[in-house]
């Protein structure tokens, strides 16, 4: 059964930092770029950090560059993302996604994620 599972959410005040987990199982993770999304209620989902199948590319979108960092450790399936200098507007629902179009290559498009994890809850109170 593919399956992607985040952890790491939680209530943190504003300034501060939380590091979010995406354990996958059920596919051939080192071969995939992977992505993180948000949904803050009433908004569309959207792209936060993506990164290539072997790491070596990575990409942002401009609200959270230079404060949050995406890493991987492909002999244990996972995806990270370390998130840092947290504001009131990063408050959202956090999302680990597999892209499994074959070369790997990171996408900003949501559209190219097929496999979606649960989600797991960041507050960041101000």
């Amino acid at each position: 059964q593919v399956r992607l599972v985040e952890s790491g959410g939680g209530l943190v005040q504003a300034g501060g930092s939380l590091r979010l987990s995406c354990a996958a199982s059920g596919l051939t993770f080192s071969t995939y770029a992977m992505g993180w999304f948000r949904q803050a209620p009433g908004q569309e989902r959207e792209f936060v950090a993506a990164i290539s199948w072997s790491g070596s590319n990575t990409y942002y979108a401009d609200s959270v560059k230079g404060r949050f960092t995406i890493s991987r450790v492909n002999a244990k399936n996972m995806a990270f993302l370390q998130m840092d200098s947290l504001k009131s507007e990063d408050t959202a629902v956090y999302y680990c996604a597999a892209d499994r179009r074959p070369g790997g290559g990171a996408t900003t498009n949501l559209q190219a994620y097929d496999i979606w994890g649960q989600g797991t809850q960041v507050t960041v109170s101000s």
